[in-house]
């Protein structure tokens, strides 16, 4: 009965992206096919489960039907395991033995693969963006600011775009800070809330510690173009564009926030296509927890915003966390898929987890409290949307074998991968152009040299009237000293110096008289 009910849930019209059969009484069944439409995937997905429960190879087996169904694809590789999509995998008995119970065709494939990496740290072809395109709101998150401080950030930025200052770097960014926090760069802020010294300087050490763990890689030019993940090979596959973050594993809130950036842009600059019969692209947002945490409600009211308005372009995002509660509530509401793995419950807050996610799903004869603690490795509890937008039947799934590699490709297949790309020439020297940092410490160089300039004039004016006074006070000297000679000179003098006064202060005031 369950087999039928699940076969007619999941037999659609359009092309499919294929998953895995559903799982009876512990065996597979074969007729019941278990699979998502490609229609429906701009509707988004969750991938979920504990560590080790086969979320990878999940993402990877979705990611390699997609590239078949001739859909770009973009993977969050955090652990370096995805870099064995370039090579075909590797044939064995146990392996053999799953897909033929299973009424798999399995070969053993490899897929054109593009390899990136944040900045150039780590194996791929450097991506880089400005802080100008990152935004301040993204950058906030990066930094960790409080709703104080984002606010305050955003004023600069404000201020930098009204300029017309490129803010390309990290040091663009700190030089605009000091600007604004000295004696001339104060004013210019005043009319618009004004930036205290105390934040400005909150921000800096922020920065500073982001460039003490090597971000000023992921900032500057060229800036990585976002169309370039919307490629196909020449054979008609989706190319899969793996950002390999193995490097920068240390710095979750940094890669994070960067693939949320590459998502805004790709909502920025797609055009409006509506619903199609396959995406144009799927965006693989691996360890998607880190994105929420300590995330502001401004930040993550952009990030719903985002994931609601960016299927009209075409775009498919898939969540891959070890829990639902991971992914915020106004979120997860619009995941349309979902695929979840083993949750265990050792803890009361495990336990709290895993009643909400089977709450999470349509109802069904499963008692999904005790199922998602008996799945085994490779298995899930699958729903998808329908081609109707109505979500399909509850399936305990058994999943496909992918058919790359499943572990690490060689670094000599790495450095050929990586050698063969065409953005290569394109990003892999950076370039540094004039920017803030340099226009600003030019008119700090001529502020500090206007105010000595200054200070010398005042200092020669002072100066001069020093001497002014240090002669009137000899002059004074003088007239005393002579005044002592004799008496009846002096009385002479007095009475001469009198009567001539006397002449010149008439004549002058033109009352002279004889």
């Amino acid at each position: 009965m369950l087999a039928r009910t699940v076969t007619a849930g999941y037999t659609f019209e359009g092309p499919v992206l294929p998953l895995g059969v559903l799982l009876e009484d512990g065996s597979p069944v074969r007729a019941a096919r278990v699979g998502l439409p490609l229609g429906m995937l701009n509707r988004h997905g969750l991938v979920a489960g504990a560590t080790g429960t086969g979320k990878t190879r999940t993402l990877q087996l979705m990611t390699e039907g997609l590239s078949t169904a001739g859909v770009p694809v973009f993977v969050a590789d955090v652990k370096g395991d995805l870099t064995g999509l370039a090579e075909a995998g590797a044939s064995s008995e146990k392996l053999l033995a799953r897909t033929t119970a299973l009424g798999q065709d399995w070969t053993p494939t490899a897929f054109p693969v593009e390899l990136y990496a944040l900045g150039g740290l780590g194996d791929g072809v450097p991506v880089r963006t400005t802080v100008t395109d990152f935004g301040p709101l993204l950058l906030a998150k990066v930094l960790g600011l409080n709703a104080t401080q984002e606010s305050s950030l955003g004023l600069v930025f404000h201020w930098a775009d009204q300029q017309g200052l490129a803010l390309l770097d990290l040091a663009d960014l700190r030089t605009t800070l000091q600007w604004l926090t000295s004696d001339e760069g104060k004013a210019e802020l005043k009319g618009i809330g004004g930036l205290s010294s105390a934040t400005a300087g909150v921000i800096l050490r922020e920065i500073v510690a982001l460039q003490g763990q090597g971000a000023d890689a992921f900032f500057g030019e060229p800036a990585f173009e976002v169309s370039d993940l919307l490629r196909t090979a020449a054979d008609g596959r989706g190319v899969v564009s793996a950002l390999e973050l193995p490097a920068v594993q240390d710095r979750p809130a940094l890669f994070s926030t960067f693939l949320m950036w590459l998502l805004a842009e790709l909502f920025e600059v797609l055009p409006e296509v509506g619903d199609l019969d396959k995406p144009r692209l799927v965006f693989f947002f691996d360890e998607a927890h880190l994105l929420f945490t300590d995330a502001s409600k401004d930040f993550l009211a952009e990030v719903v915003r985002t994931v609601r308005l960016i299927r009209s372009k075409g775009v498919g995002i898939v969540f891959v966390t070890q829990s639902p509660k991971d992914v915020p509530a106004d979120v997860l509401a619009q995941l349309g898929s979902r695929v979840q793995h083993a949750l265990r419950a050792f803890t009361p807050e495990d336990a709290k987890a895993l009643r909400a996610a089977a709450r999470t799903y349509p109802s069904s004869d499963y008692d999904l409290e005790q199922v998602l603690q008996q799945l085994g490795t490779g298995e899930a509890v699958v729903t998808v949307l329908s081609e109707k937008g109505a979500p399909t039947p509850v399936a305990w799934t058994r999943l496909y074998a992918p058919r790359a590699s499943m572990a690490p490709a060689p670094a000599s297949t790495v450095q050929a991968t990586i050698a063969a790309s065409s953005g290569a020439a394109r990003y892999a020297s950076p370039v540094d152009r004039e920017s803030a940092h340099e226009l600003l410490t030019a008119r700090m160089a001529r502020s500090e040299t206007a105010r000595a300039q200054a200070a010398a004039e005042q200092e020669a004016q002072q100066e001069a009237a020093r001497k002014e006074k240090d002669e009137q006070r000899s002059a004074r000297t003088t007239t005393r000293s002579r005044s002592r000679v004799s008496k009846p000179l002096d009385s002479f003098l007095r009475s001469a110096g009198t009567q001539l006064g006397r002449e010149i202060t008439r004549t002058i005031f033109g009352t002279r008289r004889r």
